[in-house]
């Protein structure tokens, strides 16, 4: 773990995503930024009822004035790249890694080299920026405590993982540099279309067969296999995965793309295709931590140009603490009718959909939301959840729990007098449609409607007497609006650095659930 004083705040380097045409790419390297500084305007409506604009300015903008960083860019030159001993690089930099420039007819040769090129040239950066950073004696830095963050959209997410996994594409000191790695709406296992799945390998069009199962699995060094998300060499829980999960929004093609792609995606990258996973340090399977936003792959809604994508980008690099929550479930109860058929010898069948959506106390955007007309809800049957032969007792298989949330909380952003950090969560188990012999069963049903639902807040107190140096409570929005006020029996985690405790969650109608949430808190540098 780094030593520096800096720490978390550490150099960050942008990759941009996929430019197809060599129009694109020209356009590409015109902009110094790379599309890192473009913001959005969007409406919203006031405490007053009007509706009015609200401006995210860009992560690059908000990056500077929140967070005190700076661009390398000094009478017109870029002084990573650049032979200037006379200029020194801050600490707090933001640097555009600008692998298009090879492939522009004005600054390079105007043909695309390779994936495994840029990959190469991100270590070569990488290293190239520790020295400079180094030389500069305000930063006070030794090369073995450098550390540097990737943030990376679509393409430029493949790219990275490629460059960290891929021992033949990098210099081990350049790999062990990186912190963090943060991905907005990469394509981590590939792209499928309505019409065909899996981009086709001879689709060599603007190297479009980067996307392409097999050749991704060339180039991220993983097995040729159907899920090429799987991620070694480096930690899984150590790449955030933002999510798109509005397609309407995305224009490319005019709308090609977003009809190609379908509903459940950002209009380009399907949402069951965004996310990585990989053995821990101990060699379990983890997921990396993600959130889903209602945002498109690119464009003027995109997600790269969202306030939530900045929040969640921020709270990951920055935070100090990781709360996870996960909802096992002990029983999920049917209604008396079907109860009836099903005792009466008939076929029952049934799935449930998970709505959740998180948000930060004092922030005006929900930080992940996964529901139904987003089509991004959490999906699960009941034989799923409670595997086993139908007649017998079939007890939960607790590795299907829903996994509802990742939430990163930043103590600079906490009440003052008292240092804690809050968030509420907003839960809901929706109705499903029973099919009895093959038929569903209509009988009072009401479409849109849930067997649970909780709006649960959970607060946490900085207390180095208290167990994982955190005292922490929660409460039910039902019961005590805006407060949480029951006190958490924490408990160590199993075999790592962290807490968890349990809220109990009570069938309170029939159909309904019983379970626990489970939330897991651990210390995040």
């Amino acid at each position: 773990m780094p030593t520096s004083a800096q720490h978390p705040y550490h150099p960050i380097i942008y990759v941009r995503g996929f430019a197809g045409t060599q129009g694109e790419i020209e356009e590409t390297v015109a902009d110094p930024y790379m599309g890192f500084n473009i913001g959005s305007t969007k409406a919203r409506m006031a405490w007053t009822g009007d509706v009015k604009r609200y401006f995210f300015e860009s992560p690059l903008v908000r990056l500077m004035s929140d967070h005190e960083y700076g661009d390398v860019f000094v009478d017109g030159e870029d002084l990573v790249t650049a032979d200037r001993p006379d200029c020194v690089i801050p600490y707090r930099s933001i640097i555009i890694y600008r692998y298009y420039d090879e492939a522009s007819k004005d600054f390079g040769t105007g043909e695309t080299p390779p994936i495994e090129h840029f990959a190469k040239g991100l270590g070569t950066l990488i290293l190239r920026l520790r020295d400079k950073v180094c030389a500069n004696p305000k930063n006070a830095m030794t090369p073995e405590d450098f550390r540097v963050h990737l943030v990376a959209h679509s393409m430029g997410g493949l790219i990275c993982r490629a460059f960290l996994q891929n021992t033949a594409l990098r210099s081990e000191e350049a790999r062990h540099a990186v912190d963090k790695l943060f991905t907005y709406a990469t394509p981590h296992n590939g792209i499928d279309m309505r019409i065909v799945r899996n981009v086709p390998g001879w689709l060599s069009f603007g190297d479009a067969n980067n996307f392409n199962r097999e050749r991704m699995a060339a180039y991220l060094a993983v097995p040729p296999v159907d899920d090429v998300s799987v991620v070694f060499n480096f930690p899984p829980e150590r790449i955030f995965n933002l999510v798109g999960t509005n397609p309407r929004d995305y224009t490319v093609a005019g709308g090609l793309s977003a009809w190609g792609a379908g509903d459940a995606s950002d209009g380009l990258v399907r949402i069951e295709n965004a996310t990585t996973h990989g053995p821990d340090a101990k060699g379990n399977d983890v997921s990396s931590p993600r959130a889903f936003v209602n945002r498109s792959h690119s464009g003027h809604y995109g997600i790269v140009n969202s306030e939530e994508g900045f929040q969640n980008l921020t709270r990951f690099l920055f935070g100090a603490l990781r709360v996870d929550g996960i909802l096992d479930i002990d029983d999920i109860t049917l209604p008396i009718e079907v109860q009836k058929e099903l005792q009466a010898g008939k076929a029952v069948h049934s799935s449930y959909q998970f709505e959740v959506a998180a948000s930060i106390r004092g922030c005006q955007w929900q930080m992940t939301r996964r529901e139904v007309r987003e089509h991004s809800a959490i999906f699960r049957t009941y034989e799923e959840l409670f595997p086993g032969a139908a007649g017998t007792v079939r007890p939960p298989d607790r590795t299907r729990s829903p996994r509802l949330f990742s939430v990163f909380l930043d103590p600079n952003k906490s009440v003052k007098a008292s240092g804690s950090v809050s968030f509420a969560f907003d839960l809901k188990v929706l109705v499903p449609d029973y099919e009895v012999d093959g038929l569903l069963f209509m009988k009072r049903h009401y479409e849109g409607g849930y067997i649970m639902r909780e709006l649960i807040l959970v607060e946490a107190f900085p207390d180095k007497s208290a167990l994982g140096g955190w005292r922490i409570k929660y409460g039910f929005q039902d019961d005590n609006p805006g407060k949480p006020g029951i006190s958490a029996e924490t408990r160590e985690l199993d075999g790592e650095e962290g807490i968890a405790f349990d809220i109990p969650i009570a069938q309170r109608t029939r159909p309904g659930v019983k379970g626990t949430l489970r939330l897991e808190a651990r210390t995040w540098s």
